[in-house]
């Protein structure tokens, strides 16, 4: 074989396997985590498939949002626009998870499991108190 015949070659097997490399690289979708209840509980809604079928189930007065998967039997608190403020859920069992609102994009919180019992979110801000929502 020739040189250039055997660059050819080496270049075609190199180009099919990275291909073949990009095809078998899992999607976002499938790489999300799943989870269920309780083993839930300190993950990020957004990298699981818990945020696939959420919806907002209550919201306190100054925006911050309680969300609800009912696939992961999860909860958590999620917050955007507004002010600067720290907001939290918790459950009805005394399990919290908190995270930190700067007043400008969007945050949320890890999960918490709500299978069985019932969470709420709040959210304090220095000069203005605290708010919640209503337990769910």
């Amino acid at each position: 074989m020739n040189t250039l015949t055997r660059k050819l070659a080496t270049a075609g097997s190199a180009l099919a396997l990275a291909a073949s490399g990009l095809l078998l690289t899992p999607s976002p979708a499938s790489a999300a985590t799943s989870c269920y209840g309780p083993s839930c509980t300190g993950l990020d809604p957004s990298t699981s498939v818990c945020q696939n079928d959420a919806r907002t189930v209550a919201t306190s007065s100054r925006g911050t949002e309680l969300r609800y998967s009912p696939t992961c039997r999860s909860a958590w608190a999620r917050q955007s626009g507004g002010m600067a403020m720290t907001i939290w859920v918790e459950s009805s069992t005394g399990l919290e998870r908190a995270a930190y609102y700067g007043g400008s994009g969007t945050v949320w919180t890890a999960m918490v499991d709500d299978k069985d019992i019932v969470d709420r979110v709040c959210g304090h801000v220095v000069e203005g108190g605290e708010t919640c929502t209503s337990w769910y």
